[in-house]
């Protein structure tokens, strides 16, 4: 839906399904009743997931022309995509799988190149698109700096095509749409001066002069077009975990020329670590229920000096816990985004507010996702009905909006 300047929505990636007919069944039965409770004298936007094998269904003419159809009589529309998972991502073991194919691959180039063709014919006129995707790969798995090297310009000769795929479509059909790298804990990109690193050292560099080979155009229109057509998908979970603040990334990014292709709102668990003994045991019982088996939940520390120490999930930091000298450690373990508080927890709600009016003070507009998609996973007492959370999560993220016009 549109509020202001912003397109809000949310990811179709809470629900489990990875053939098309699965994703579109899910379409079905959720999104007319969403719409219903929260646009209905308004057209209503989807965030649509699609994994590797429901893009090449949607490929199908006929089964896309079948989507638009639906989409028109129930006065929805796709503007952008989640195409970061690629395969696999409920019921089973994803963990670090969810990286891969990572962008050394051929298959994720081919995977995003359809998702963009998709997008293309999807997008409303006068519209921009937006497609997430993972931050090229995930450094637990390379041991050297070296390697990381190889993975670096791997991806760029990759994202290169990507940019040219991009320019042609916008160039065909006038459609603008963007591919935003999404930084979380541990993947090769995972906060702002990775990011901003990886731009200015491979990305504008290398990929520029890729570009520019490619398409016979100068370097700089090169690296104009990487500007506008590669952007950062802007997690406030995965950044409060890393202990960001959101106006001082964002500016950072803003004065370096690199643009926010979406922003996904999400909270992280945030808890402050009492000394050892009974209120700490507390603490740990509390988060023994997250350690759950289908999703990494990597784990941020922060030290008493101000340094963090990170760990590549939580039953792994849990071991840790006695001996920890950390005062607070925040978790990727996405939970409801209208909740600030639960019993001895805490979660990083606060970094969404500070996001959402950074972005009303700057009078920018965005795509804005809403990306809770733990509930399946979520201990018990967090669970709640499914249509009643999404709704509770649009009138919360409406509510901050409306206070900050």
């Amino acid at each position: 839906m549109k509020i202001g300047k912003h397109h809000l929505t949310y990811c179709t990636n809470i629900h489990p399904g990875e053939t098309w007919p699965e994703v579109f069944g899910n379409l079905q039965q959720y999104l007319p009743k969403l719409k219903s409770k929260l646009s209905p004298d308004c057209s209503f936007g989807i965030g649509l997931r699609l994994s590797d094998i429901a893009s090449r269904t949607l490929e199908n003419p006929d089964d896309l022309l079948a989507f638009q159809t639906w989409l028109k009589a129930e006065d929805l529309y796709v503007f952008t995509l989640n195409g970061f998972p690629y395969s696999s991502f409920h019921h089973t073991v994803v963990k670090d799988r969810v990286y891969a194919p990572d962008w050394r691959q051929p298959d994720r180039l081919a995977y995003t190149q359809r998702l963009i063709q998709i997008l293309a014919k999807l997008l409303p006129e006068g519209m921009e698109g937006s497609i997430s995707t993972l931050p090229l790969s995930y450094k637990p798995w390379f041991g050297n700096p070296a390697a990381l090297q190889s993975v670096y310009g791997k991806s760029v000769n990759q994202l290169a095509i990507v940019v040219s795929d991009l320019i042609q479509v916008y160039e065909t059909t006038g459609k603008l749409i963007h591919v935003g790298l999404e930084p979380e804990p541990d993947g090769l990109l995972e906060n702002t001066v990775e990011v901003i690193d990886f731009f200015d050292q491979w990305l504008l560099s290398l990929g520029g002069q890729l570009v520019a080979d490619r398409l016979g155009i100068s370097i700089l229109n090169a690296q104009d077009a990487i500007r506008n057509h590669l952007r950062v998908c802007y997690d406030t979970c995965h950044f409060a975990i890393e202990f960001e603040h959101p106006t001082v990334a964002l500016q950072q990014l803003q004065e370096l020329g690199i643009q926010v292709s979406k922003i996904q709102l999400s909270s992280a668990i945030k808890v402050s670590l009492p000394a050892p003994g009974p209120q700490r045991q507390q603490v740990y019982d509390r988060l023994l229920p997250f350690t759950e088996s289908t999703y990494l939940h990597q784990v941020i520390a922060k030290m008493p000096d101000g340094s963090l120490h990170r760990y590549r999930d939580l039953c792994e930091a849990l071991k840790k816990f006695d001996q920890t000298s950390a005062i607070e450690w925040r978790t990727h373990f996405h939970v409801p985004i209208f909740l600030k508080d639960y019993p001895l927890l805490n979660s990083t709600q606060d970094h969404i507010v500070e996001t959402i009016g950074y972005l009303q003070s700057q009078g920018l507009g965005a795509h804005l996702e809403i990306e809770t998609y733990t509930w399946d996973v979520l201990p018990a007492e967090m669970k709640f009905d499914l249509v009643s959370s999404i709704e509770r999560e649009y009138e919360w993220v409406k509510g901050i909006l409306d206070f900050r016009f």
